[in-house]
């Protein structure tokens, strides 16, 4: 993965750092995998805006990604990796030893060519997909279960990974991209690998014309609003805004917002710093 600076010859591009997009091997998706999605503008079903700061942006199609990857013991060659404008990470096209295709969120370091299985007995290299009570203590994992036959639901953005620390009963100790560690049922599958496109979190846009492409309004500062807008709006002069807090007036910083009866509490070991 590179990252593309710019020499300043506007101010647009003055501070843009952007991919250099040089792991992606085509342009043009496999269209049997591309749905259409429609694009909501923040609105809900009666058309009243329930999220600010959404609308515009460019036109986009879902690509199906095999997320529950379970095509087990069926060996797949890596034909293509791909943009995907939905999410941070790439993406590969699979072509199955039995002619299916099938999108997978691409690994760092898997090649086109290279072949990818899932399921038991599999050797725990990039880009397969195996049990969590088969892989080896200390391995790098992104695409996480929660539950067995769910799908991935964990370590899925760019540069996202997960480490198996140990295994205890019937649960596998996972420490998660949080810093989190918690129980997961070893029934539940896991990719090998950490998620491509590491450098994502380097990227910046250089101008707002960038944001609105991808679908991202102007978001008004709460200081700068009056105080019937917004709890650390008004003031005389640049007031700063006194406790940090929401626009509902929920605290910002350091107050803890998940429920102490949360089910999945029993699970954590380690709460994420």
């Amino acid at each position: 993965m590179a990252l593309k600076k710019y020499k300043p010859t506007t101010p647009g591009q003055r501070f843009k750092i952007i991919s250099a997009f040089d792991d992606i091997t085509t342009s043009k998706p496999e269209k049997s995998l591309l749905v259409g999605k429609k694009s909501s503008g923040g609105r809900n079903s009666e058309g009243k805006m329930t999220v600010r700061n959404i609308g515009g942006g460019h036109k986009k199609k879902y690509r199906i990604i095999d997320f529950k990857r379970d095509k087990e013991g069926i060996p797949g060659t890596v034909k293509t990796i791909e943009y995907d404008p939905n999410r941070t990470a790439r993406i590969a096209l699979v072509h199955y030893a039995d002619g299916e295709k099938r999108y997978i969120i691409a690994p760092q370091g898997l090649k086109v060519g290279q072949q990818v299985i899932s399921g038991k007995g599999v050797s725990p290299e990039v880009g397969n997909t195996m049990y969590l009570s088969e892989v080896p203590f200390g391995t790098i994992i992104h695409n996480i279960e929660l539950r067995p036959g769910q799908g991935a639901k964990m370590a899925r953005s760019a540069g996202a990974y997960a480490q198996l620390m140990s295994r205890d009963g019937k649960f596998a100790i996972i420490k998660m991209p949080s810093g989190e560690t918690r129980m997961i049922l070893q029934t539940c599958k896991a990719t090998i690998g950490m998620v491509s496109n590491s450098d994502h979190q380097l990227e910046k846009s250089g101008k707002a014309g960038r944001s609105r492409w991808l679908g991202r309004r102007p978001r008004v500062r709460g200081v700068a609003m009056n105080p019937v807008d917004h709890p650390m709006g008004g003031g005389e002069g640049r007031a700063s805004g006194g406790h940090p807090r929401s626009r509902k007036g929920l605290p910002a910083k350091g107050y803890k917002t998940r429920s102490k009866k949360k089910a999945s509490n029993k699970y954590i070991i380690d709460k994420r710093k």
